[in-house]
C-alpha cells in the first residue's frame, strides 16, 4: 500500500492524491482517489469502505508515513485484527510491488493526459486523471501480468472479467458482410496489446528462407506477412541457423544417426586459393594467407618465397585485387586530385 501525492485537483471533490493497494499473490490492484491532508481516521474509513468489504482483514505493508505510525491508525487496526508491517527507513524495496505499480499507473495516466491532465469529449464533458482511475483499474486487472502469465482478475476470481470488446467481437460478423476483416484487425490489435513490444521479447524472427547473397556481408530473405514492410536485406551478422524442435512437423524417430567417419588427411599440403595479402613492417616481406585443399588444414600466412608452386594463384589474386581497388581522391588547396 502506498500513497501518491502532488497531483493537480481532479474530480468533483478536487482530489489531489490517490491510494494504491496491490495484492502480493494475485497482483490485482485498487486505485482510490483521496486528499493529501486527510487524517488517519479518513484513511482508515477509506480502506474499510472500499477494501475490507471486498477482501476482508489482511496484512498491510506500507512505508513509515506519520499517519501510518500514529496511535489512532495503530489502535484502529488492532481492533480490526490487521497486521501492520512497516518498511525500513530509506529502504523502499520492502514495498517494491506498490512502487512498481505506481510507475505503471503513472504511465497509463500519461498516455491519456499527455498534453494536460484533463481533456474534453466531443459533447463538452471534462475527463481528468481522477475520472480515468476506474477504467485504468479494469484495464490493468484484465491484462496479462509478466510474473504470473495470467490476468490478475483470473487469479483473484477464477474467471476473467467480461469487457465491451468481447461482445463486439462476438456480434461483429453479423453486423456487415465486410466485418470479418475488421474482426481480424481487432484480433491483431488485441494480440499486440497483450503481448506488447517489450525488450525481452524474441530477439530473432523466423525461420526465413534466404533468397540471395549480396557480396560477402549482406543477404536477402523472403519476409513473412507480418514483416512485409521491412527491408529484405540484412547484414550477415544478424543471421542465425534455425534449429527446429517441432517433433510433429519433422516426425523425429529414435533411429540412431549414421556416424560419418573422420576425413583422413593425405599429408600433402596443396594450396587451392590465396585469400589475403599483407606486408610486414619489420623486414618488409609480403605474406599471403592461403587455403589448402584438405579441410583439416587451417589457413596459413606464408611468404612469397615459400609459394613456388602457387605462382598462377598469386597472379590471379593480384589481378582480382587490382580490379577491385576503387579510386581514391584527395583535396589539395580546393582542387580534386586523383590518386
Amino acid at each position: 500500500m502506498h500513497w501518491v501525492t502532488g497531483l493537480p485537483p481532479g474530480g468533483n471533490r478536487c482530489y489531489n492524491a490517490f491510494l494504491v493497494i496491490v495484492d502480493i499473490f494475485s497482483k490485482t490492484a485498487i486505485f482510490l482517489p483521496c486528499h493529501k491532508d486527510d487524517s488517519a481516521m479518513d484513511k482508515a474509513l477509506l480502506i474499510w469502505n472500499r477494501v475490507v468489504s471486498w477482501t476482508g482483514i489482511f496484512t498491510i505493508i506500507s512505508n513509515r508515513d506519520h499517519k501510518f505510525t500514529s496511535a489512532l491508525w495503530t489502535n484502529l487496526h488492532q481492533l480490526f485484527g490487521t497486521k501492520l508491517s512497516f518498511s525500513t527507513a530509506y529502504h523502499p524495496q520492502a514495498d517494491c510491488l506498490a512502487e512498481r505499480m505506481i510507475q505503471t499507473l503513472e504511465d497509463m495516466v500519461r498516455r491519456f493526459c499527455a498534453y494536460g491532465l484533463e481533456f474534453k469529449y466531443c459533447d463538452g464533458f471534462i475527463l481528468d486523471w481522477c475520472t480515468l482511475l476506474p477504467a485504468l483499474e479494469l484495464a490493468y486487472k484484465t491484462s496479462i501480468h509478466a510474473s504470473t502469465n495470467e490476468a490478475p482478475a483470473i487469479i483473484e476470481k477464477g474467471w476473467n472479467l467480461k469487457l465491451p470488446q468481447d461482445s463486439l467481437m462476438k456480434h461483429l460478423v453479423g453486423i456487415h458482410p465486410t466485418a470479418s476483416s475488421f474482426k481480424g484487425m481487432l484480433e491483431k490489435t488485441r494480440k499486440h496489446a497483450i503481448k506488447g513490444f517489450r525488450k525481452l521479447k524474441d530477439s530473432f524472427e523466423g525461420p526465413l528462407v534466404i533468397k540471395a547473397f549480396h557480396g560477402e556481408n549482406a543477404f536477402e530473405v523472403e519476409l513473412s506477412e507480418g514483416l512485409s514492410n521491412k527491408n529484405p536485406r540484412f547484414p550477415v551478422s544478424l543471421i542465425k541457423p534455425y534449429k527446429s524442435s517441432d517433433t510433429e512437423k519433422f516426425h523425429l524417430t529414435n533411429k540412431v544417426p549414421e556416424v560419418i567417419p573422420p576425413i583422413k588427411s593425405s599429408g600433402i599440403k596443396k594450396i587451392t586459393k590465396v585469400l589475403k595479402e599483407r606486408k610486414l613492417r619489420t623486414n618488409k616481406v609480403r605474406e599471403y594467407l592461403v587455403r589448402y585443399s584438405e579441410p583439416t588444414w587451417e589457413d596459413e600466412w606464408l611468404a612469397e618465397k615459400d609459394l613456388p608452386e602457387a605462382t598462377k594463384l598469386l597472379r590471379g589474386f593480384r589481378h582480382t585485387r587490382n580490379n577491385n581497388i576503387t579510386k581514391q581522391y584527395y583535396f589539395f588547396r580546393g582542387r580534386e586530385c586523383e590518386a
